[in-house]
């Protein structure tokens, strides 16, 4: 059985003193937990997390990292950088990035180039829109995110990193995909990376991420190619993330 990994995504939420909590009940629950486990936060709690954090078996990360590696990039926040911080992981491609900030195929493909390069895992995030969904064009969506960074990559770096599918339509609603719907995708990723590589394709850790809860999270991750979550929302309530973390 592939390890899992159950990543949280705090998006724009916290505070030093609500988080606080939240990392002390995360740290204390997981420990022993057989999956990994991970919390990528905003960029200003990074040190928190790692004051927190550290010396535990809970990783963690940041929630973006630039394509550049330094320069005149006011506002943007290097790999290098986060690295300082002892980040484990980097997410790239989220869909909120992919639409609210115009993150192309070719610049997630440059991000996550940035994350291997500064020592980072990136968390390729891949899916589509209802729209595609409903257009029967999801596995053309998904296949052609992929194909942007392994074109840039290549498949062998995938030892590395990790990839997370994410039906936009199912992010924040409430809305999840049918363990069945999430696992036809993930055979669908996990067969893109046997065309390269049948020892990456077995080893990649490919995560579902869209309103996993608690009391979802066991059928999900049940399935044969969903290796764990990354999860949004359920990742603020200690008890719901634990919930998962034990799931997996």
């Amino acid at each position: 059985m592939r390890v899992k990994l159950v990543a949280g995504n705090w998006k724009m939420h916290g505070s030093l003193a609500a988080n606080l909590g939240l990392l002390d009940a995360v740290r204390a629950g997981a420990a022993g937990c057989k999956a990994d486990v991970a919390l990528c936060v905003p960029y200003p709690y990074l040190a928190q997390a790692r004051a927190v954090l550290g010396g535990s078996n809970v990783a963690w990360g940041a929630q973006d990292v630039s394509e550049h590696a330094q320069g005149a990039w006011t506002g943007e926040v290097s790999g290098a950088m986060l690295a300082d911080f002892a980040c484990r992981y980097a997410i790239v491609g989220h869909s909120e990035r992919r639409s609210f900030f115009g993150d192309t195929d070719a610049v997630v493909a440059a991000k996550f180039s940035a994350a291997l390069k500064a020592g980072l895992t990136p968390i390729l995030c891949v899916g589509e829109t209802l729209s595609e969904r409903e257009a029967g064009i999801t596995g053309d969506v998904v296949t052609r995110q992929l194909d942007a960074v392994l074109a840039k990559c290549g498949a062998a770096v995938f030892s590395r990193a990790v990839v997370a599918y994410e039906p936009v339509w199912a992010i924040g609603t409430g809305r999840t995909a049918s363990p069945a719907q999430a696992q036809e995708v993930h055979a669908l990723i996990r067969a893109r990376f046997a065309l390269e590589d049948a020892g990456i394709a077995a080893g990649l850790r490919i995560l579902y991420g869209g309103s996993v809860k608690a009391g979802n999270a066991a059928e999900l991750f049940g399935q044969p190619d969903i290796d764990g979550g990354l999860i949004g929302g359920a990742s603020l309530i200690a008890a719901d993330f634990l919930g998962i973390c034990a799931a997996a």
